[in-house]
């Protein structure tokens, strides 16, 4: 019986053992919906805190209950560990580590490398390896398959052991479209790759849907939040734009949504956030300049949403200055340091570069996030004020940088000397 013929039978056993490396905002979903499934699952994470948690049946991850873990680690369906040679006893291993922009904001694939070359030391005959880490398009058959022909020695792909790349559509605070009901692309490298992919997360996942390769596969993830990205920098020029006419931008954007076809309603904001939508963009961008191409509409979206903190806190410094207040030593409340509403997600939070701008103009900064008690950047560490609406009280000026849901919005309203609303989120009570 050949390789893939045993891993074809052992999927739809549910006897293949499934490894997730990377046990964040990704892994830890996918760990949990493979063990719901019936499949025993490895987690492996560098971080000893999360295999603990783990291990005790607690979860750290918005949208997981504690509870379904502990079901499943009870269940003997879920072990964590930070040893990689617990790869010897599975058959199929998913990839699921940060991919982070470096300094000069070009791609950090390191941790999918370290991954790879890892897994290629336990690689062995009828074991399927996927990339869901999101990269440029070509990582899966440039970067991960020749570590694995090279140390593996001589296992052949689509023959002896199976690569594909899937990748994650994770939205963090959704409750409708979650891992299990959001369809999931797969390309392989060879025909016989993209079968047993297509089995193993058919097995655990609504729908799937096939492409005709990993760099399709790639291409299709970055062409999703590059949408987003684009459209998003869109809504925020056209801020900017009504802004120089006296316009209300949420009022023209609302106006526009009526249209029933042909237009599509992203919102203004404080800029871009999340580990996806501000990083996924350059990272098309920096495979194409290696092409000799530049992406100008990519890179212009990128300039206008990375100007937004700034254009925030020029409007508080001109909030202040009608009200005879100098930016240096007033105080500002900023509401929300999440980098969106009902999440503590920081990562690339537009807040923080707000937070920072207005440091570094002398202002006195509180915050208040009920998600976020307290948080360390840039050498600062800052805790959430224990009592929000003395805090809006006492602020000469009060800016929403996250709307979550939950707060006296109207309450905030009424009590706040000034407001800087980047989220049109008291647009009611005006």
């Amino acid at each position: 019986m050949s390789a893939k013929q045993q891993l074809l039978q052992k999927i739809a056993a549910r006897e293949a053992r499934v490894a997730i490396i990377g046990l964040g905002y990704v892994g830890l979903p996918l760990a949990v919906v493979f063990g719901e499934a019936g499949f025993g699952v490895t987690g492996i994470d560098i971080d000893e805190r999360k295999v603990s948690q783990l291990n005790a049946g607690a979860s750290y991850i918005e949208g997981i209950p504690s509870e379904r873990v502990a079901r499943l680690v009870d269940g003997d369906l879920l072990v964590a560990t930070s040893d990689y040679g617990a790869l010897n006893d599975c058959d199929a291993v998913s990839i699921c580590v940060p991919t982070p922009l470096g300094k000069t904001r070009s791609p950090d694939i390191s941790f999918i490398v370290q991954a790879a070359e890892k897994i290629a030391r336990h690689l062995r005959p009828g074991m399927l390896v996927t990339l869901e880490s999101t990269t440029f398009p070509g990582t899966t058959t440039e970067i991960i398959l020749p570590r694995c022909e090279r140390v593996a020695g001589g296992l052949r792909v689509g023959e002896d052991f199976f690569l594909c790349f899937s990748p994650e559509r994770v939205d963090p605070g959704r409750e409708d479209w979650t891992t299990e009901n959001t369809p999931k692309v797969v390309g392989g490298v060879t025909p016989a790759c993209l079968e047993i992919a297509t089995a193993l997360y058919g097995a655990a996942i609504d729908r799937i849907v096939s492409v005709s390769s990993p760099e399709a596969a790639e291409m299709t993830k970055l062409l999703e939040n590059t949408f987003r990205a684009v459209n998003i920098g869109m809504a925020n020029e056209v801020l900017l734009i009504c802004d120089k006419l006296g316009l209300d931008a949420w009022e023209v954007i609302e106006a526009a949504a009526t249209k029933p076809f042909g237009f599509m309603k992203f919102l203004p904001g404080p800029g871009l956030g999340g580990h996806c939508i501000p990083v996924d963009p350059q990272y098309l961008s920096w495979k194409m300049r290696t092409l000799g191409y530049t992406p100008r509409f990519i890179e212009l979206a990128s300039y206008v949403n990375q100007a937004m903190p700034g254009y925030w806190v020029r409007k508080v410094q001109d909030a202040l200055n009608e009200a005879g207040k100098a930016i240096n030593g007033s105080r500002i409340l900023v509401i929300g340091v999440a980098y969106k509403r009902n999440v503590s997600d920081l990562r690339e939070a537009p807040a923080l570069d707000i937070i920072e701008l207005l440091l570094a103009r002398g202002a006195q900064i509180a915050y208040h996030d009920a998600y976020v008690p307290a948080f360390t950047h840039g050498g600062m560490t800052l805790t959430s004020e224990a009592d929000l609406m003395e805090a809006v009280r006492s602020a000469d000026c009060v800016l929403i940088a996250a709307d979550h849901a939950g707060y006296d919005w109207e309450t905030i309203h009424r009590l706040a000397h000034m407001v800087v609303d980047t989220r049109a989120t008291l647009k009611s009570f005006v």
